[in-house]
């Protein structure tokens, strides 16, 4: 009985070891910073409640032995509480912790299913060492899909192509929205921009495993204004004799008023992945757009998005058509996302999915 309790109190204190970590460099900022510091703190929360208006999709299907299979659910799916410190023009820090729930176990081994907060950045910019360029050291964005995420504009309601690609297909690729390492983007003239990262290449939820590193980069050309190409590639080695790129191409269009078009293309080439001997690879595209209605109170968002597990196998691809309104009834910090998703399978096989979700966006 002794153990059990000592057992119990060493994983709620290891669990306890991101917030502390927060407060105290929280608190060390708030001491160490001028008085000319503007610091801040936000917020944001995902919440949906989900229901499947299809039941005989591979996602919708009830299994046979559970007559309460959850066709209907409430869930968070993201709490971000950030701190942001900009000491002067030049430097600035942020922190950000996010929520989720984490698979676990307690001292009984029973399911341990809370919402678990976790370090998702952690980073110093630095402003003007290089002209026109920011420096970002620590754990910070990747370059992989950053701005196709600001485009897009509704990570409340879907990851962007890459992010979310294994949640849509069960397969791998190698793309995080964070990472630990250090990045610099700048821009050479007003038509030419930049970017490269090198990390460790594991993401922020995991420790560096080897001595490899990731590096990225990109190059965004804007040969008019409100139109925007972007050629991104990145490379890392996975062990010997094998290595693994990413190549991607996206396209913005936003000079037309009150409407932003994006569109997004990638490969991932890995040596290790193979299929009778011979290297497939995985690739995707992305088309979407947004419209404002109502400044400040409503808008139009849809989505196309094609992926393809396996270029070696048939059957394979998924296509993904998400499609939805963007209402904020008192405010812009609270709003109301009613979305639609129809997934349509190659395999004949698979009947389509649709699924309905109520998205409540809340920020502060």
């Amino acid at each position: 009985m002794i153990a059990k309790r000592k057992s119990n109190k060493a994983m709620t204190s290891s669990r306890l070891v991101p917030v502390l970590l927060a407060t105290i460099v929280i608190s060390l900022f708030f001491w160490l910073s001028p008085a000319s510091a503007q610091q801040k703190f936000s917020g944001t929360v995902f919440f949906d409640y989900t229901y499947y208006l299809s039941n005989n999709g591979p996602i919708t299907t009830p299994p046979s032995n559970n007559p309460n299979f959850k066709n209907n659910f409430m869930h968070f799916r993201r709490v971000y509480f950030r701190y942001d410190n900009k000491i002067n023009d030049n430097i600035s820090f942020r922190l950000t912790l996010d929520g989720d729930h984490l698979k676990a176990t307690d001292a009984s081994n029973k399911p341990d299913d809370k919402f678990r907060p976790y370090l998702k950045h952690m980073y110093l910019q630095i402003n003007n060492l290089i002209p026109a360029a920011d420096i970002k050291i620590g754990m910070a964005d990747t370059i992989t899909f950053k701005m196709a995420e600001d485009r897009w504009g509704y990570r409340s309601v879907a990851k962007t192509l890459m992010d979310g690609y294994k949640d849509i297909t069960g397969k791998e690729v190698d793309a995080s929205s964070a990472d630990i390492g250090i990045n610099l983007t700048g821009k050479l003239v007003r038509q030419v921009r930049y970017g490269v990262m090198l990390s460790s290449g594991e993401g922020y939820t995991k420790p560096e495993k080897d001595k490899h590193k990731k590096l990225s980069s990109y190059l965004q050309l804007i040969p008019v204004p409100g139109l925007s190409l972007v050629g991104y590639i990145d490379y890392e080695k996975q062990d010997v004799g094998a290595n693994a790129y990413t190549y991607k191409a996206d396209m913005y269009v936003e000079f037309i008023p009150n409407l932003t078009l994006g569109a997004e293309y990638f490969i991932y080439r890995n040596d290790k992945n193979l299929l009778n001997g011979e290297r497939y690879d995985r690739s995707g595209l992305s088309v979407f757009g947004r419209y404002n209605l109502i400044p400040e109170k409503l808008n139009l968002f849809a989505r196309f998005d094609r992926y393809e597990p396996n270029t070696l196998a048939d059957l394979d691809e998924i296509s993904l058509i998400i499609a939805g309104l963007d209402w904020a009834p008192l405010h812009s910090s609270f709003k109301l996302q009613p979305n639609i998703w129809v997934y349509d399978y190659k395999d004949p096989l698979k009947k389509n999915d649709l699924i309905f979700n109520l998205t409540f966006l809340m920020s502060f």
